[in-house]
Order: C-alpha cells, then structure tokens, then sequence
C-alpha cells in the first residue's frame, strides 16, 4: 500500500511549500493518479491524496493508496495545485463529483485562478461544480462526458490535451505524457 503523505519530502518541497491535493476515490485510474503524482514528487512538491474517507482505496487495474486527507478536511488555500484524475463511469470520478465539499474546493480553485489539471471522468467534478461555462476542455470521449460538459457550457475538444487559462485537461491514460508536460508548465 503506498501513502504519499510518509515519503519523505526533499529540501526544496519545505522550502518552496509548493503543496498538490488529489481529489479521488475507491476505483481510480491507477495511472492517471501514479503518473502526475511522481512528476510532482519529482520536482519536490507535496502531495496529499483526498478522499471521502481515510480507508485503503483501490485503483481499477489492483494499486492501492492510504488516502493523507479526507475530502472534507482539504483546505484550497493552503494547496497550489488541483489535480482531479479520471477512473470508469461508475468510479472515483462518479464518487467525487457528489461530495459537496469536492465541488466547493473546486469553486474555490477558479474563483482564485488556482492550477487545474483533470483527466478522464475527472472533469465531472467540474461540470457538477459548475466552473466551466465558456472553457475549453477535453475527457473522456464517452459515457456521457463530452454531453455533460457540453450541457455545462463548456466547450469539449478531441486532443491529446488542452491548456485554458489556470485549466489543463486530457482525454485518457494515453494522454499522460502530455498531460503532466502541459501540467507542470502551468505551475512553472
């Protein structure tokens, strides 16, 4: 089981506090959360991994993770970085997008012009918390994404990703290397 909370954090994470918080659930992409989570690691950044509660959850294809934080306790201000990965329709991506507090930290992230990055069914968070009218983003290309964004007044483009303003979105795990390129050009 891996809990990103215990590595230890380089000089340069505590002295930049440069901070991400994940916003995820039992049956997340394992990719889409391992992948972008490494790059920050990588460049000394700290990491907490949300979720509805503090049990074990689960990715789709077996990794597990020991969430750092309950969604309910997340503090926006105190994070630079905003990350919702993907995971099925009936997933994390289906678990977050109901949690109030997950629309709310969202909210918080747009009115501040904060760092997004989502992917997948991520950006169903983002249409339930209504900050994409006028946007555009990229998801996934079924299940209803693409229509729900669209619905929301988002405008839904089929790429590898796209970089709106303080917003980069992605297609699927596929699109990771682009993703985590266009992601941390975003916060330098």
């Amino acid at each position: 089981m891996t809990s990103f909370g215990e590595l230890p954090q380089t000089e340069s994470s505590s002295s930049s506090k440069r901070k991400a918080v994940v916003l995820t659930a039992d049956k997340f992409e394992d990719m889409e959360v391992y992948v972008p989570v490494f790059r920050l690691l990588e460049a000394g950044w700290h990491v907490d991994i949300a979720a509805p509660t503090m049990d074990t959850i689960h990715g789709e294809k077996g990794y597990t993770l020991q969430p750092t934080k309950m969604i309910d306790e997340v503090n926006a201000d105190e994070y630079n970085l905003l990350i919702i990965p993907g995971g099925g329709p009936d997933g994390a991506p289906a678990t977050v997008r109901k949690i109030k507090k997950a629309q709310e930290i969202t909210q918080s992230f747009f009115a501040k012009n904060k760092p997004v990055a989502s992917i997948c069914h991520g950006p169903w968070t983002l249409v339930s918390a209504d900050v994409i009218k006028g946007r555009r983003l990229t998801s996934y290309w079924h299940d209803g994404v693409p229509e729900d964004i669209t619905k929301a007044g988002g405008i839904w483009e089929d790429r590898d990703v796209v970089v709106d303003g303080n917003l980069v979105t992605s297609r699927w795990p596929m699109d990771l290397a682009a993703f985590t390129r266009e992601m941390m050009k975003l916060v330098g």
